[in-house]
């Protein structure tokens, strides 16, 4: 984010994401770069970095000549991979809690909301580097559950289409949105780990979902036809649960 303007590689991932959960294009279909360029009037270098983006969220696959094929996936199926998310970290915040972290668990975790921090005190903030210090912090939530099995049962469902930690990219025209939507996420991050510290399993487990569940409203948000109908992109919403 720099001057509060969509690029042109948002824009092609922010309308290119709409129309395959509102099933504008279905489950099937073969996406070229070139028709997708002329589609939405930009070159198709930003296009390529669309569809590469997507295929990382999971909502597109490599096609067997190339290219990238949508998948089929229904809404509901979204919503209930957000909310096994909020089931398995909020097991992982009980764990950790439960069982005690060492210190340097501890230190790691503060490093990574530190980081988090600074970039929030920016006067604009690098949406890239945010989007993966937040992976990161959800990455060491699980690390802290002293579990193998349920850190792998994480990372298996954060592969499925939005239920990554990190999964939209905000409308850059709605700043203080942003703003207040990263704060409070943030505010949650730290409060599951003072949690955890506390050794308060229940509130920890509490926290993490309803972390996960805050994510699961934004994406209701995002696909309220409505909404997209009247605001047009600068509905779209930044999910980071």
């Amino acid at each position: 984010m720099s001057d509060g303007t969509l690029t042109h590689t948002q824009r092609a991932l922010l309308e290119l994401r709409q129309k395959i959960l509102n099933g504008s294009i279905p489950g099937g279909t073969r996406l070229y770069e070139v028709a997708l360029a002329e589609d939405l009037q930009i070159s198709r270098t930003p296009v390529r970095a669309a569809l590469s983006q997507l295929a990382e969220e999971a909502l597109l696959e490599r096609g067997k000549g190339g290219g990238f094929v949508v998948r089929s996936f229904a809404l509901a199926d979204v919503v209930d991979t957000i909310d096994l998310r909020g089931v398995l970290e909020g097991t992982a915040a009980r764990y950790a809690a439960e069982r005690g972290v060492s210190a340097e668990g501890l230190a790691g975790a503060e490093k990574a909301l530190l980081e988090i921090d600074r970039l929030l005190q920016r006067e604009t903030v690098d949406m890239d580097a945010y989007s993966a210090l937040n992976t990161q912090f959800h990455a060491v939530l699980a690390d802290l559950s002293g579990s193998i099995t349920l850190k792998r049962e994480i990372e298996r469902i954060t592969a499925l289409p939005f239920a990554s930690p990190s999964a939209f990219l905000e409308d850059h025209n709605r700043l203080d949105a942003l703003a207040r939507t990263l704060g409070a996420a943030q505010a949650q991050h730290r409060a599951i780990i003072e949690a955890i510290a506390g050794r308060e399993s229940g509130r920890a487990e509490a926290l993490a979902r309803e972390h996960a569940r805050a994510a699961r409203r934004n994406v209701e948000f995002l696909l309220s036809q409505e909404t997209v109908l009247r605001e047009g992109l600068s509905s779209l919403a930044l999910l980071t649960g």
